[in-house]
């Protein structure tokens, strides 16, 4: 009899987010774990370190894609228990994101046993789609 993994709660991510001194500086905040979906969200609020020019309140691509792929691979995360290592992503910017929290909601679309693929939407305040994300991990236990 094989030996069902518990998904890990969305406490337990957030003690994972918290300890990585990168994921911790990015500010992440996990506010829905649903492991039925394979589906995580969380919240991400602007500080003038992600600006794209100084003052503007406009978020650099740079962070974006830092969460986009650290998002994704937490949503994986959250069903096999380990880190894992991102193979490829890409990102789709769709409009500016000015002066706005961003709320990241990251879904798995295969968990299979060697990769997981993981789409990954960014929305800000007024809950237009900011931009879009694709990203492939490792999913080989070892």
């Amino acid at each position: 009899m094989s030996e069902t993994i518990q998904p890990l709660s969305g406490d337990e991510l957030q003690k994972m987010l918290d300890n990585s001194p990168f994921i911790a500086f990015l500010g992440l905040k996990v506010t829905e774990a649903d492991p039925v979906r394979e589906q995580v969200t969380m919240s991400c609020v602007m500080r003038p370190e992600f600006e794209r020019g100084k003052g503007t309140g406009q978020w650099h691509g740079g962070p974006i894609a830092a969460i986009i792929d650290t998002v994704g691979d937490y949503a994986l995360i959250m069903a096999l228990r380990r880190g894992l290592p991102t193979i490829n992503f890409r990102v789709d910017y769709l409009r500016p994101a000015i002066k706005t929290a961003l709320t990241i909601t990251a879904r798995v679309r295969r968990a299979g046993k060697s990769v997981g693929v993981v789409d990954v939407d960014v929305f800000n305040d007024q809950k237009a789609l900011v931009a879009v994300g694709r990203a492939t991990y490792s999913t080989l236990a070892g």
